[in-house]
């Protein structure tokens, strides 16, 4: 597969990839990571009270990504939750900027307008402009330049 299709085919997962979280997180969970993207290996741990779910999520997130090779060039997958500081929008941007520009981007589309917490799997590669040993803002954009989650993530 060239890498102009395997992008496409990734592109088309993250289209259907934005889903609404899990209905169990309470409101004290939500207030505690609101305006984060929470990076993850996979689906947000649960714990037994909000406090130990609020224990487990911190310990789960990533401040490093680790790429694999996917032919020339190394790719990222990851597992976000993002806790949005506002809702209404039914597509959002992911921007993956460094030194205040913008290297990459992924459209996530069917978010639903009510939902407060959005979660999904993105993978990205060199190809699409992130350059490896990196550090970016990864940052969920609505409309234009309306920041409503973001984290800083080094991509390895």
């Amino acid at each position: 597969m060239t890498r102009h299709l395997m992008s496409a085919a990734v592109v088309g997962v993250l289209v259907l990839g934005a889903t609404a979280a899990r209905a169990d997180l309470s409101n004290n969970v939500i207030g505690s990571f609101r305006g984060q993207v929470v990076v993850s290996k996979d689906e947000l741990p649960e714990g037994k009270n909000d406090a130990d779910t609020i224990k487990k999520i911190k310990a789960a997130a990533l401040t490093e990504l680790v790429g694999e090779p996917a032919g020339d060039v190394t790719a990222w997958h990851f597992h976000y939750t993002a806790f949005l500081s506002r809702t209404g929008a039914t597509s959002l941007k992911m921007e993956f900027v460094i030194d205040g520009r913008l290297a990459a981007d992924k459209q996530l589309e069917g978010v639903d307008p009510k939902s407060s917490v959005l979660s999904g799997d993105i993978t990205i590669d060199e190809d699409e402009g992130l350059a490896k040993g990196k550090k970016y803002s990864v940052e969920l954009v609505a409309g234009g330049n309306n920041v409503v989650a973001k984290q800083t993530v080094l991509f390895k």
